[in-house]
């Protein structure tokens, strides 16, 4: 159990622009068109850093995760910047794991070695595929040489940790293209692999034109192929869609989904900031629009939503993050970092537990095999006004959301 106090704190800084938008992302996103506003942006992000920073005097930073659109795009020199901030205006782990998104292709990966110079301890690549008919269907501005090659040129830059993220059912995609994929990521020595299913969202160009995508047999035979092999290989699953080797888990998003906090920096960028001894879990949302929040002048401006998590929600909130992970929670840490007792999570838990979807041993709670199955089902249970006990027909996965 932690001391007495906040939750673990990240930094989430946000850069909005991407090459070409691809047609299942719903992200903050927005296609580079001519010249973007970079130094605008970036003088507008240091400003938002330094109010948001000056709201956790005292408190250790432990990670930062620069996302986006695409972050690689983004000058050395202002990922050198932004943490040159941090580190003059609080304190920061003595192991901080920084982390960028990076996509493949040449220009991106000619800057690794700059981004591992300006503090960057950590890559995410977003691959989704070696397959060019894959990456074509999916839009990828980038083809299976320039994914092999990106994170052949990280490790070369010296990274020791590298994260791939791999999709899977994709359009026409069997179960053994999907098995490949894993198996080139393997063979480039990839220690920690995000493996996502495609879903379609709402406002995307894929839910305006859907494509053909595999059926539930062939995903369920997919997911069963790729998780052997990872586990074969050593990566072990800690989360409903991370693998890892040992020490490579990704420390940033465990943070996320064990209910840490984290300031978030940026473009429609989101917040949490827990103040113990007021009771308080605050969120805060910033302007979406990246010419928007260039705009905004000062940090109220800046702000398009704050709230307060009510003492009702935050059972919710909590799970929906934490019963993602393999290794579940402890009822301890629950109590410290939502300022609750453990009969907040009744009688929702004790419907878990009855139904299969969790088990607990001792002050320990964690999803079964089923409850990881039926994700979904398990999380409202702790709604604050749940369905029906009776799980007649749930839905059958989680999905693959990102918390970014």
């Amino acid at each position: 159990m932690r001391a007495a106090g906040p939750p673990p704190l990240g930094l989430y800084v946000h850069w909005p622009w991407c090459v070409r938008k691809c047609p299942y992302c719903d992200f903050n996103s927005h296609p580079a068109r001519g010249e973007t506003p970079d130094a605008d942006y970036l003088a507008r992000l240091l400003d938002d850093l330094a109010d948001e920073l000056a709201t956790v005097a005292g408190r250790t930073v432990e990670s930062v995760f620069l996302g986006g659109g695409t972050p690689s795009l983004m000058p050395a020199a202002g990922v050198a910047t932004i943490l040159a901030r941090v580190r003059d205006a609080v304190a920061t782990a003595p192991d901080l794991e920084v982390t960028l998104e990076a996509n493949p292709g040449a220009v991106d990966a000619a800057r690794f070695e700059a981004f591992r110079a300006a503090g960057v301890s950590r890559l995410s690549i977003g691959v989704q595929s070696f397959d060019d008919a894959a990456l074509a269907a999916l839009g990828r501005v980038h083809d299976a040489a320039a994914a092999r090659d990106a994170v052949a040129r990280a490790r070369a830059a010296g990274f020791e940790r590298v994260n791939v993220d791999l999709m899977y059912g994709l359009p026409g995609q069997s179960p053994e293209a999907a098995r490949a994929d894993v198996a080139t990521a393997l063979e480039l020595g990839v220690a920690h692999l995000s493996h996502y299913q495609l879903t379609i969202e709402p406002n995307t160009a894929f839910a305006r034109a859907p494509p053909e995508l595999p059926d539930e047999d062939a995903i369920l035979e997919t997911e069963a192929q790729c998780r052997a092999a990872l586990a074969a290989a050593g990566l072990a699953r800690y989360e409903i869609s991370a693998f890892a080797r040992p020490g490579h888990r990704a420390r940033h998003n465990l943070n996320y989904w064990r209910f840490g906090d984290y300031l978030g920096v940026g473009a429609g960028a989101h917040g949490k900031v827990t103040d113990v001894l007021r009771d308080r879990i605050e969120r805060r949302v910033k302007v979406r629009h990246p010419r928007a929040y260039v705009a905004a002048a000062g940090a109220p401006a800046r702000i398009a939503e704050r709230r307060l998590v009510p003492a009702s929600e935050r059972p919710f909130e909590f799970v929906l993050n934490a019963l993602r992970l393999v290794e579940g929670f402890d009822l301890d840490w629950y109590r410290a970092v939502t300022l609750l007792d453990d009969d907040s999570l009744e009688p929702a838990l004790g419907r878990a537990l009855a139904l299969g979807l969790a088990r607990r041993t001792g002050r320990t709670v964690r999803p079964t095999a089923r409850g990881l199955e039926l994700l979904n089902d398990l999380q409202s249970l702790f709604l604050a006004d749940p369905p029906s006990a009776a799980v007649a027909e749930p839905a059958r996965r989680a999905g693959a959301d990102e918390l970014l």
